[in-house]
């Protein structure tokens, strides 16, 4: 199985604050942002399927990259559900809330909300569906915490040590063949 992972282009929110399951707009640079995305798959995507997250910032993105091809949108690509958190400034979370949280937040969910560990289960769902679909190359347009979810299991790498991996706006990450 082939998968390339695209994280979604810079959204239209204020730095600092604490979003996951919020449907956001995307920033005005996004043309610029998408037309760069293209240019990194020119020529190297023929025969595929495309899944989406269907928030905004990645169904919209999925719609301009694929205009011709129909897309799946699936919740389990969604981002991590921050609860009470989502729009607050994180310097506003209150420490009493957001401490046990930062100690382990593999397992223990925001709250109101989710944990790494819930995330990571349902993106592992979605990928066992597609390996019993027996899909050889698709293209999943999601988010930072999904896309680093499918990296920590296609390459066995422990939850707790899958914020190593950087994973920019507009971002293509290839796994498989």
């Amino acid at each position: 199985m082939e998968i390339y992972l695209i994280r979604h282009t810079k959204p239209a929110i204020a730095k600092g604050t604490c979003y996951g399951q919020t449907d956001l707009h995307l920033a005005d640079s996004f043309p610029e942002e998408a037309n760069i995305i293209k240019t990194k798959l020119t020529g190297q995507i023929t025969s595929i399927q495309v899944f989406s997250s269907p928030l905004l910032r990645c169904s919209t993105l999925a719609k301009a990259l694929f205009p011709t091809v129909s897309i799946t949108e699936d919740p389990r690509l969604m981002e991590l559900d921050f609860g009470n958190w989502e729009m607050l400034a994180w310097d506003d979370i209150p420490k009493i809330e957001i401490t046990p949280w930062m100690e382990d937040f593999v397992q223990v969910p925001c709250p109101g909300g989710e944990s790494y560990r819930q995330l990571y289960d349902r993106c592992v769902a979605f990928i066992t569906e597609l390996k019993k679909q027996q899909i050889e190359k698709a293209i999943i347009i999601t988010h930072a915490g999904p896309i680093r979810a499918i990296h920590a299991y296609f390459n066995n790498i422990a939850l707790k040590d899958s914020f190593s991996l950087k994973v920019d706006y507009g971002e293509v990450i290839k796994l498989g063949n």
